[in-house]
């Protein structure tokens, strides 16, 4: 078909390295967004939660337009000596810095809220929409460029997720710990401290990014897509597209659960447990264990059994864990922290193998179509991926008002009873509703077993091997 395979260096550790960094970069910005965003504008910035929720999932219906228009810029761009998605993340990687670094500034707390509220879409709609898109995409479609092995690809998808579990281990664990200060014994979020951690991580994520550029090789040469666009036919395609439409579902509900968890860790830790501490062991244990577990056996066990089989069973094991913990309450925040580290570690299995799925999934409308397009679906999957994320952040906003949580209660905890325990059901209940429904999707919609995906990848060899 397109691809010819370039004379450039085999496939090997620095490609798995680079692509690391890549999602590492990304996760610098994306995860302290994800954990630390709604909790910065309700207690420092004084927004109510359900107005930063609200806002968080409005942003995302741009990303309909700018996710899947970056996969068209991205298909359509001419292949460099460089390659072909490289030049996008090297110059994007910068602006996308900035942007990150300007949603969390604390000198406008004493603005108006009309200011304050302004600030928050329009920073948060400049980093998301705009330059984490102009990154993400092209990141995300160079998996197919460094290799078309789907085994190969197994193990950058496993890469990339240790590069996600060590900037959860920097963010999740660090940032507690460097921005929480007890007033009058109790544990509050400190505005001027996340502004600086925000700076530094911001341009952590860019030196890695740097890093990713520079390490990784394409080296299957993908071609320009100069066919005429038809808007109506291509989405005819991608809705027809039940491999696509199960790995959607699934993402979103993954992140449904992943940032339920994460989203609710600085409300029942600080909060809940008034133990800030435990949201930093919290981070670091889940992301240690689930890296030390998930890391050297998802891919074994995917090549094995096959990817959706382990995701299946990972994301069920999760559901089944926070159920248990909303059951028998710890009163412990540490045992608290043992049920987050087991159901992270369980859903890091299909967390770990879901890039190589997306690889999967652009395989086989190949297959069906004859015409490769990275750029568009792995757009249009990350679009999924931040519904998941705005549905996520909107959830949570939502059931904290209605629970009566406000920046009051940050401030005197012991005397709001009531919402402390319900911070605590929804804790549990997210991430249990998001991760049964993940294993839904891959049972009942998904349908890239390890037999099809087999397939697949021997017809596009023979094609390949004959063009």
């Amino acid at each position: 078909m397109g691809e010819k395979a370039l004379l450039k260096k085999p496939f090997g550790m620095s490609d798995k390295v680079g692509y690391m960094f890549g999602d590492f970069g990304n996760d610098f910005t994306f995860m302290l967004s994800s954990m630390f965003m709604m909790k910065f504008y309700t207690d420092v910035m004084g927004v109510a939660p359900g107005i930063v929720g609200l806002l968080m999932m409005m942003a995302r219906f741009v990303d309909a337009v700018t996710d899947v228009t970056m996969g068209q810029i991205v298909d359509r761009s001419k292949p460099t000596a460089d390659g072909k998605f490289k030049p996008w993340i090297r110059r994007m990687c910068g602006p996308l810095a900035v942007s990150a670094f300007l949603i969390f500034q604390s000198a406008f707390a004493g603005m108006s809220m009309a200011f304050k509220i302004f600030w928050m879409f329009f920073t948060y709609l400049l980093w998301g929409s705009i330059f984490y898109t102009s990154v993400n995409i092209p990141y995300g479609s160079m998996a197919s460029a460094i290799t078309s092995d789907p085994d190969e690809r197994a193990q950058l998808s496993t890469f990339r997720s240790i590069g996600a579990s060590l900037a959860s281990l920097v963010i999740g664990t660090g940032t507690p710990m460097l921005a929480y200060v007890v007033v009058d014994g109790v544990t509050q979020l400190d505005g001027t401290r996340m502004t600086v951690i925000a700076g530094i991580f911001a341009l952590c994520g860019c030196l890695c990014h740097l890093l990713c550029v520079r390490l990784c090789t394409e080296r299957v040469a993908i071609p320009q897509n100069t066919s005429e666009l038809h808007v109506g036919r291509m989405l005819k395609s991608l809705v027809t597209n039940r491999a696509l439409l199960g790995i959607i579902l699934a993402a979103i509900m993954l992140l449904l659960g992943m940032l339920g968890m994460s989203g609710m860790a600085p409300y029942v830790f600080p909060t809940y447990y008034g133990n800030a501490g435990a949201q930093s062991a919290s981070s670091f244990l889940s992301s240690l264990v689930s890296m030390l577990v998930c890391a050297p056996l998802a891919a074994r066990f995917a090549k094995k059994i096959g990817k959706k089989e382990v995701a299946f069973f990972g994301s069920l094991a999760s559901a089944a864990i926070w159920i248990a913990c909303l059951v028998f309450r710890p009163s412990s925040a540490y045992v608290y922290v043992a049920y987050y580290t087991a159901a992270y570690t369980a859903l890091g299995f299909f967390n770990y193998i879901v890039w190589a799925m997306i690889t999967d999934v652009i395989d086989d409308a190949e297959v069906k179509n004859g015409v490769r397009e990275d750029g568009t679906i792995y757009s249009v999957y990350s679009f999924a991926r931040k519904i998941g994320q705005a549905l996520s952040s909107g959830m949570i906003g939502a059931f904290l008002s209605l629970i009566g949580y406000s920046s009051l209660v940050a401030q005197n905890p012991s005397q709001y009873p009531d919402v402390l325990s319900g911070i605590f059901n929804l804790s549990c209940l997210i991430p249990a509703t998001g991760m049964g429904l993940v294993a839904l999707s891959l049972f009942f919609v998904y349908p890239l077993g390890k037999k099809r995906v087999d397939s697949n990848a021997a017809v596009l060899r023979q094609r390949r091997g004959n063009s």
